[in-house]
């Protein structure tokens, strides 16, 4: 099942002035116990947690984290325990199912009216492992290509994987080591060079290794174009900022920020499919603070508390209403970067289980060692 950005702005628009949950308080509860909440760097900001203790009464605490690897590392590491709500893409969602590190939700407790429907349905793949749901979802963003507009050699109108090894471009690429693989992947598919559909390198090994092995190659012969990898947002930013890069595969708010700073930098979805994702609240399973955690996102699920975290990570979130309260510049930001035919050639990242996890992780540890 995919999930279009249509589709969002879609319910967006139906629920466009929905009124703020009223919150079903436990002052006892707040006072004796703080909510613990993992994410991703940048995502929580002390305004927002400002925000939820007046809304609740609840003290929380952010610490961020950088990767989804580094997530699931740090949760098996302590056997699912330290936190009490984390925030992984929900392509990522079985494997914590199947190292037994998180607990399903009680979804009665949860304000899904806040919610767009289209990610509660959307997040079915992967956010529901055996009949019963992990993930509420509460953003999504894309990677594709960012650009200096003044340096890079690249159409805004016609836009590709390729670009970024385009000789002009040389020595000023900057990409995350696995993703530039599957963005590699994409181009050498509609190319018609690959052994079986890149998708297929998610259901067996045997596609994977296949597929793997080619981009693989491509990927290292070109690897002299690079000015740096990035594995986080704020390594993206610097590889603009101070290494030399011009053009890269990004994230989405990598462009927001830079451009956001006065720096002539645009973003861009390529013709094979910008890569799509989505990343929502889950519970560990040892969390200690479980009824917070629902304060949590139920707050979250409020118009005021989605455009807060819009304005702080330039994602899209998906609280109902969230939309009609952003500024200008992050409408303009979005509606520069896709068009109509953009968001219906998303490229959704499939279920990664961690079979090809590990694989995927082999074949990146070679690329950056070659």
């Amino acid at each position: 099942m995919t999930l279009s950005r249509r589709q969002f702005i879609k319910g967006a628009s139906a629920a466009g002035a929905v009124a703020a949950t009223p919150f079903s308080i436990n002052q006892a509860l707040a006072a004796n116990k703080e909510l613990r909440i993992y994410a991703w760097a940048g995502y929580i900001t002390d305004a927002m947690l400002s925000d939820f203790k007046a809304k609740t009464g609840i003290n929380a605490t952010f610490t961020p984290y950088g990767t989804n690897d580094e997530l699931m590392n740090s949760l098996r590491a302590t056997d699912g325990t330290g936190f009490d709500i984390i925030m992984p893409t929900v392509d990522r969602v079985p494997g914590y199912v199947d190292y037994d590190l998180v607990q399903p939700l009680d979804t009665s407790r949860i304000n899904w009216d806040g919610c767009l429907d289209s990610a509660i349905s959307g997040s079915e793949v992967g956010g529901i492992v055996k009949g019963e749901r992990y993930f509420a979802p509460a953003d999504w963003g894309t990677e594709a290509i960012a650009y200096n507009t003044e340096y890079a050699k690249a159409d805004p109108k016609n836009l590709s994987y390729g670009d970024l090894w385009l000789p002009e471009n040389a020595g000023g690429v900057t990409v995350r080591g696995h993703s530039a693989l599957v963005g590699i992947g994409l181009w050498l598919e509609k190319a018609g060079k690959l052994p079986f559909p890149l998708l297929d390198s998610y259901k067996n090994e045997k596609a994977m290794r296949a597929n793997f092995d080619v981009i693989l190659k491509v990927a290292t012969e070109y690897k002299s174009s690079i000015a740096q990898f990035w594995s986080t947002e704020n390594e993206a930013q610097g590889a603009f900022r101070t290494n030399g890069a011009v053009i890269g595969q990004t994230w989405d708010s990598t462009a927001f920020k830079l451009k956001s700073e006065g720096e002539p930098v645009a973003f861009g979805a390529p013709k094979e499919g910008a890569l799509a994702w989505m990343e929502g609240f889950v519970i560990p399973k040892n969390a200690n603070n479980v009824d917070s955690v629902y304060e949590f996102i139920n707050w979250y699920y409020t118009p005021e508390a989605g455009a807060m975290f819009v304005e702080s990570t330039g994602y899209n979130s998906t609280s109902k209403g969230a939309e009609a309260l952003l500024p200008q510049a992050t409408k303009d930001f979005f509606n520069s970067s896709y068009t109509q035919q953009d968001l219906a050639n998303l490229w959704w990242w499939p279920i990664q289980e961690p079979w090809y996890v590990a694989l995927r992780n082999e074949y990146q540890d070679r690329y950056l060692s070659a």
